[in-house]
């Protein structure tokens, strides 16, 4: 398993039915997927320098079963899907509760922008290696750009 993030389900991330809040899920994948980009080199100082950051263009949850206060989760983080250059990219995320019930699914679609443009970029080739690294499912596509497919 490529568990990226484990923590405790705190009060605060409560609804009024006594379950985790439907937010807290998202809030918890995409400290998870922070965590996997660190953990491959890619640091938010250097995107901070670089004045690039991960866009989403869709995030999908589903929820599965009912995580509660004080439950202990693991969140997992892989690449489904992602252009050559890393431009583009998909990951699939799955978070457990501590009994290790799959309690979420969350699929994301994503790519990078230029902070100063707020136009979609690559990566820098030495990020894009390291972005290329990170953990791939077993139903991993390398996506061709429909560009390419033209020519």
């Amino acid at each position: 398993m490529n568990v990226f993030y484990e923590g405790q389900v705190i009060w605060a991330q409560i609804d009024a039915n006594m379950h985790m809040r439907h937010s807290a899920y998202a809030d918890f994948a995409a400290q998870a997927r922070f965590v996997m980009l660190e953990d491959y080199g890619l640091k938010p100082d250097t995107f901070i320098k670089l004045k690039i950051g991960p866009v989403l263009f869709r995030e999908e949850l589903f929820y599965l079963r009912e995580v509660h206060v004080n439950d202990r989760i693991k969140v997992t983080s892989e690449l489904t899907k992602a252009r050559p250059d890393g431009s583009r990219f998909s990951l699939r995320q799955e978070m457990f509760r501590g009994d290790g019930v799959k309690a979420a699914l969350i699929n994301v679609d994503g790519a990078w922008m230029d902070l100063q443009t707020r136009k979609l970029t690559g990566l820098p080739p030495e990020l894009c290696d390291m972005f290329m690294k990170m953990p791939r499912s077993e139903d991993y596509v390398e996506e061709i750009p429909e560009v390419a497919i033209r020519q």
